[in-house]
């Protein structure tokens, strides 16, 4: 056996330098291919062949992948027997389907066609560890059924698919392409003709049925068009059929005022449409959920499990930002479980016409907990809300944020969550760090005023800027402020405006600094244009 200890060393130190030669002698002589062999760097990820000094050189400046420890794709065999290659024996059990595992760690157990709902993993809905209370008999009758279709072939003698995850399979390529609901049904009608055998759902309604009893699905929350408020919370807003601001309706009206699309369901009850629907996704479900699987589980525990070899800034935890906030809150920083956010907001035309003036926000979170070649991915970005148009909120934004800032002061103080990882209860805790947004976006977010002489927000009051008179446009000449005493800069004044430059660089405000700015800005009137700042340099103090 080949000694691979070296893997887990620092890149920089000899032990990793040697092993990785060790590797190439290994590789070249076994799997080389015209003088080239697969690159396994963590950029290259076995999807491309270099030669021995492209890889040599790869492999100390991206590091060698740590769990790749049987060099199957260079030559090496694997010492475990291909299970599946086996004769099948007549006592074999039954197939087991790893959609069932998956069910399994959402809703409970199920065995000898009992559903026995003990997991710690209920916590998702429910903070009660037992949580059969929590559940009504339907609600058993339903994840039975679903467990039943995770474990069920989806047709006679299938060892592949079940029914729940072929309905998976194909629901998750209907997203991915961008498919209509009425082509998904089409193509279930096609199948369902071409193969009768095979248990099917007989539409798109019935299989969206089936997927939304998985969780993890959003809410709808009823919202003024005028972005005045959102008809939810526990002060009797939800029930309210007009807005509290400009008295404008809850529901679209017809020229009668009745309301339209009037839908009659079962109970003979009419149905008004909202005017405006906000589609907020909850939170804390879905980081519960991420420390039930046990893959995002050790991912999410990177930033501190992993050190940083060569002290470089390739990751937010190394940054003052991340060492700073845990010197302020060391009981936050003591649990490596707890979760360190991003939120990121803009605006986008969802028909891509130049023409359409629709915009529609969505508002995602970045979790910075996972290593630095996943946090940024679409696979594991969380969506939060959905905000819709066909206008901007601009600084009404934070009339949408409301459920996201209530479930992130309840995740600071804390909720009960299960890590599989060490099958345990832990108290899970999430810290919202930074925004991320351009700079008009910023304006909306913080509060701000981006939009005159006065924009930069680390200067604050003493952003150095003119007005041109010809172009009409602001422009900021005090970046020279920010360079070293003795720069050659501070003293050119041909390149710049004519002047040399000898002040210090700004000190950014403090938070305290910026309240005291917003309350006084608030007793400001209007028309005070003799104030320094102008009446309206704060918009808002900002929901964050």
């Amino acid at each position: 056996m080949i000694d691979k200890s070296w893997i887990e060393s620092p890149i920089r130190s000899k032990e990793f330098s040697d092993g990785v030669v060790q590797f190439l002698e290994f590789a070249f002589s076994n799997a080389s291919i015209n003088g080239k062999i697969l690159c396994p760097c963590i950029l290259c990820g076995f999807s491309i062949m270099r030669n021995r000094a492209e890889v040599f050189s790869h492999l100390l400046q991206r590091g060698f992948p740590e769990k790749y420890t049987c060099w199957h794709m260079h030559g090496e065999n694997r010492a475990q027997s291909n299970v599946e290659s086996l004769p099948r024996v007549h006592n074999e059990p039954a197939r087991h389907y790893p959609m069932h595992d998956m069910l399994n760690d959402v809703f409970g157990v199920f065995d000898n066609n009992e559903f026995q709902d003990f997991s710690p993993s209920n916590l998702l809905n429910n903070d009660n560890p037992k949580g059969d209370e929590g559940k009504s008999q339907e609600e058993r009758e339903e994840i039975k059924k679903l467990l039943e279709d995770g474990n069920q072939e989806l047709y006679d003698g299938c060892r592949k698919y079940s029914k729940l995850s072929f309905i998976v399979h194909f629901y998750h390529i209907k997203v991915l392409c961008g498919a209509t609901d009425k082509s998904f049904s089409m193509i279930l009608d096609l199948l369902k003709d071409a193969f009768p055998q095979a248990k099917l759902p007989s539409s798109f309604y019935e299989s969206k049925k089936i997927i939304k009893k998985l969780g993890l699905s959003y809410n709808k929350i009823d919202g003024c068009p005028n972005h005045c408020m959102l008809y939810w919370g526990s002060s009797g807003d939800e029930n309210r059929d007009k807005c509290n601001v400009y008295n404008t309706s809850r529901y679209i009206s017809d020229e009668n005022g009745v309301g339209a699309n009037v839908v009659i369901d079962d109970q003979h009850r009419k149905k008004r449409k909202p005017a405006k629907v906000l589609r907020y996704f909850p939170l804390i479900p879905r980081l519960k959920r991420l420390y039930i699987c046990s893959k995002t589980t050790e991912l999410l525990k990177w930033h501190a499990t992993k050190a940083n070899p060569d002290g470089l800034l390739r990751h937010p935890r190394d940054g003052k930002a991340w060492k700073h906030f845990d010197s302020f809150y060391p009981d936050f920083a003591s649990e490596t479980r707890n979760v360190r956010l991003a939120l990121a907001t803009d605006g986008f035309n969802p028909f891509g016409n130049l023409s359409s003036s629709v915009s529609i926000w969505p508002v995602m979170l970045y979790i910075y907990n996972y290593p630095l070649w996943c946090f940024m991915k679409q696979t594991f970005l969380v969506m939060s809300m959905i905000i819709p148009g066909p206008k901007m909120p601009g600084n009404s934004i934070d009339v949408y944020l409301q459920p996201l800032i209530a479930e992130l002061k309840q995740l600071w103080n804390g909720v009960n969550a299960y890590d599989s990882s060490t099958k345990e209860m832990f108290q899970l805790c999430a810290a919202l760090m930074w925004t991320i947004s351009d700079f008009p976006g910023l304006d909306n977010l913080s509060g701000w005023n981006t939009h005159t002489l006065l924009a930069c927000p680390l200067c604050n009051y003493d952003t150095d800027s003119i007005r041109l008179k010809f172009g009409r446009k602001n422009c900021f000449m005090g970046h020279r402020r920010f360079l070293p005493h003795d720069h050659k800069y501070r003293y050119n004044k041909k390149s710049f405006n004519g002047f040399e430059e000898h002040r210090p660089a700004p000190i950014p405000p403090s938070g305290l600094t910026l309240l005291r700015q917003i309350k006084e800005s608030r007793k400001r009137p209007r028309d005070d244009s003799t104030s320094k700042a102008g009446p309206k340099q704060w918009k808002k103090k900002s929901i964050f």
